[in-house]
């Protein structure tokens, strides 16, 4: 498994019908349809309702950027899940829907992260939220700022974010 960042990292301004935050994203096949049947799937047995979509975003890879652009999008749902019994119904979704990891970062038709739980702060082996690489990434931030506008992650603005990030490959669909 991959070394991961546990730095404790505060998370506020979550909105109140929320609770977590999860990013959507694909590269293969029908990315748009790919990130629609990813979100149906999210609901198909009720446990978890989206409250909030972002836009969808065309995207340029990032830590691999030898393959084909990404669709990506934010999802705000509810859920009475565990935060590991909805990692587990995430990774679920991906395997059925094919995801298969060969390359770390590589190509896939689905991927679906924790972003955040709340204002949660876990640091498991299987498990980091929020997640570690969100201020670092433009394809999760500007989708992010569409669902949650005022959330801070370790005192930082989502606007603070994307100003220190080049966000000039992130462009909406719609």
């Amino acid at each position: 498994m991959a070394e991961t960042n546990c730095a404790s990292a505060a998370v506020q301004g979550m909105p109140p019908t929320l609770d977590a935050i999860l990013a959507v994203g694909t590269n293969m096949g029908n990315r748009v349809e790919n990130i629609d049947d990813a979100v149906r799937r999210l609901e198909a047995d009720g446990s978890i309702i989206v409250v909030a979509r972002s836009k969808l975003y065309r995207t340029a890879p990032w830590g691999v950027t030898d393959q084909d652009w990404f669709v990506n999008a934010c999802v705000g749902v509810q859920t009475a899940l565990s935060p590991h019994e909805l990692l587990k119904r995430c990774q679920a979704i991906e395997n059925d829907m094919g995801r298969v990891r060969t390359r770390h970062w590589g190509p896939r038709v689905i991927d679906v992260d924790i972003l955040a739980i709340r204002d949660r702060q876990i640091c498991d082996p299987d498990l980091v939220v929020p997640h570690p690489f969100i201020a670092e990434r433009a394809f999760v931030v500007v989708p992010l700022k569409d669902v949650a506008p005022a959330l801070t992650i370790g005192g930082k603005t989502l606007d603070d974010m994307i100003e220190a990030l080049d966000a000039s490959d992130v462009t909406p669909l719609q």
